[in-house]
């Protein structure tokens, strides 16, 4: 049985991209949401194995979003996918519960690897 994902990103571009390189691998996207609230809203009926999220989005950031899923499913696994890629958005990310952080422009196999070690998590 194939992982299900849950990308969000205000980008139809980069929601994309990641698509389609996880679709590529056999993975099931299972929803596609432009702001954080929408994802937080989501996440408890889709029951999405693994979540990628962007920082910066309208309504709601994905830090934000980030720390409510983990009030709803303290095991969920978020990665966080990003152009805020200075220290302190890393460590903020990492610090809210996100287990790992992608910097966009992402390479394939950099995305991959992370969706992987994320899966793989307890």
């Amino acid at each position: 049985m194939s992982k299900k994902i849950m990308i969000v990103d205000d980008s139809s571009f980069a929601r994309k991209m990641i698509k389609d390189i996880l679709v590529s691998e056999g993975y099931e996207v299972i929803g596609e949401f432009e702001s954080g609230g929408a994802s937080v809203d989501e996440y408890t009926r889709l029951k999405p194995d693994l979540v990628t999220m962007d920082i910066i989005m309208h309504e709601m950031s994905g830090i934000d979003a980030l720390e409510r899923i983990l009030t709803i499913d303290k095991d969920a696994r978020v990665i966080i996918v990003s152009f805020m890629n200075n220290n302190d958005s890393i460590k903020k990310s990492l610090q809210a519960g996100a287990l790992d952080f992608v910097t966009k422009p992402f390479s394939r196999e950099r995305l991959l690897e992370a969706v992987e070690k994320a899966l793989e998590r307890k």
